[in-house]
């Protein structure tokens, strides 16, 4: 019996140090004096290790959350760590279609350019509703907001880029995009689905939004890509019923022997924001700061086409506002 138990504990130490072994950090040692990147959820988890990454690197950093106290005790971490006083909080509730819209005016009122945009910010297995938009609560703050706060700062991305220095967009997505499906008749159905299915749904409708985009901004010298950061240990995986919590939070913790920290799971979408192999392509998905593939449906063009024309109309777009 000691004999199995010594090499079931082996096989799990192995199991830990291979999977760590695949772990991979941005190599990359690019300075970004006199850029300025926005980071979503910028003030918690992975967005907070990407804005101070960006921020020790010499960026003008903007982080955007939805909570004032948050905002601010993140903006002040950022700096006393950095050294960089060039960050700044501003709100931003992507579940509110009249926040994005304010956010992304007053961008355009402050700034002088916008060269990174890492749309970052995430729920997974949260409560659903429908917001006061109409439209799924996850949905909103994973996909559509993101979708309609790309397009409103498109103009500012395009006039910042250089012949040779492009303009980056980060769209975080994950492995549960292989498990998301498309039903434009059912996508703001809380009803219809489960909250996992809703989260893996809006992973998918964010990593076909990129291969659009990117097929519309060729030429504008602005880059696209997907960055996909692994299994992460963050809370954004923990429902928001506390009985559910109490549950899952025990074996949670004990799987950060083999999750990565949030540090490690920024390093990919740091790798897309500044790595040159990254400027290259466009409209494609990176894992452990590698070019990856994402799900067969990621790369039919027909349906890509469709998400974003559909996507116009949920957010309710004016076709002025489209310069894609």
């Amino acid at each position: 019996m000691l004999f199995i138990i010594y090499v079931i504990l082996l096989a799990l130490i192995l199991l830990v140090v291979y999977v760590k072994s695949t772990y991979t950090i941005c190599q990359s040692r690019r300075r970004l004096d006199g850029k300025t990147a926005i980071v979503t959820g910028g003030t918690a988890g992975m967005g907070l290790q990407i804005a101070k990454d960006f921020a020790n690197r010499g960026a003008r950093v903007i982080i955007a959350c939805p909570f004032q106290k948050e905002g601010e005790q993140a903006r002040k971490y950022i700096i006393k760590k950095t050294g960089n006083k060039e960050v700044t909080f501003k709100i931003l509730d992507l579940s509110s279609i009249a926040s994005v819209r304010k956010f992304a005016n007053e961008v355009f009122n402050e700034e002088k350019r916008l060269n990174v945009l890492v749309n970052n910010a995430g729920v997974c297995m949260a409560k659903e509703y429908i917001t006061e938009d109409g439209l799924s609560s996850t949905m909103q703050i994973n996909y559509f907001g993101h979708f309609l706060l790309t397009l409103l700062l498109l103009p500012l991305l395009k006039t910042s880029s250089k012949l040779s220095d492009a303009s980056r967009i980060v769209n975080v997505t994950s492995q549960a995009h292989f498990l998301g499906k498309i039903d434009f008749e059912k996508t703001n159905d809380i009803k219809h689905w489960t909250p996992f299915e809703i989260y893996a749904n809006s992973k998918l409708y964010i990593t076909l939004f990129t291969r659009e985009l990117a097929k519309k901004m060729n030429g504008f010298n602005v880059v696209v890509n997907n960055a996909d950061p692994g299994y992460v240990a963050t809370y954004i995986t923990l429902p928001n019923n506390l009985t559910l919590r109490k549950i899952l939070y025990p074996i949670m913790f004990a799987s950060r022997a083999i999750l990565k920290t949030p540090w490690q799971g920024a390093q990919t979408a740091i790798h897309v924001a500044l790595d040159s192999n990254a400027e290259v392509v466009s409209g494609e998905l990176f894992y452990n700061c590698k070019l990856s593939k994402a799900t067969k449906r990621a790369y039919d063009e027909d349906l890509a086409s469709k998400v974003w024309d559909e996507s116009v109309k949920f957010v309710r777009l004016n076709p002025n506002e489209i310069v894609a």
